[in-house]
């Protein structure tokens, strides 16, 4: 996160809301599982193996999911070289607004395939030498890397990198109030925001700079 430009580091906080504002959705729509969180559905996949094996079908489901998309936007990201970005968020963009339109057909489990898929491809946004630089979707790392910089801080540093952090974890935060409040208020239209928001990313995506 640091070691990216000003305007890159906003994307990245924009992004993250989005994935809140997704995950939020899914999470609601979903039974308590998540479309972006795999640790805790890996949790609640080790809990249902544990207590009631049917159960656990959901999150196994759900963590494939994931997989594939990371899987599916991983491909596209080297078949696209430096338009890695766009060509990310046009695959994730698509499969968010398939994923209202299931809804809108009265099929939740395609929703949930394709808003699980949606948020696994979203991470091969941020990458360098072909890893991921940014996770989008989950915070944990996020929250150690602000732990230590505010550690340093504290210690007399004068770095405050921990900031930017501390900002990519608000984003997640921000989006997932946004997409609760809009799952309880018209959740007939709040995946068809998600798309728009995520259409909205690749025009932004496309005035950034070129990268190496």
């Amino acid at each position: 996160m640091i070691r990216y430009d000003r305007s890159r580091r906003r994307f990245a906080i924009a992004l993250a809301a989005m994935a809140g504002f997704v995950d939020a959705v899914g999470f609601l729509s979903a039974d308590g599982y998540f479309v972006s969180f795999m640790s805790g559905n890996t949790t609640r996949l080790g809990v249902d193996l544990g207590t009631d094996v049917v159960r656990a079908v959901t999150p196994a489901f759900l963590i494939a999911g994931f997989v594939a998309g990371v899987t599916g936007g991983a491909l596209l990201s080297i078949r696209a070289g430096r338009y890695r970005k766009p060509a990310v968020l046009t695959l994730v963009a698509a499969l968010l607004l398939a994923g209202a339109t299931a809804r809108a057909l009265g099929v939740p489990v395609a929703m949930l395939a394709a808003l699980v898929m949606a948020m696994g491809a979203i991470n091969n946004t941020f990458q360098r030498d072909g890893e991921v630089a940014i996770g989008l979707t989950y915070m944990t790392g996020a929250l150690v890397k602000l732990g230590q910089g505010l550690a340093g801080w504290l210690a007399g540093r004068k770095d405050t990198g921990w900031l930017s952090w501390a900002a990519l974890w608000g984003g997640l935060l921000s989006g997932a109030v946004l997409g609760a409040m809009a799952q309880d208020r018209m959740p007939m239209a709040c995946l068809w925001i998600a798309g728009c928001w995520a259409t909205a990313m690749v025009g932004v995506a496309l005035r950034l700079p070129a990268e190496s």
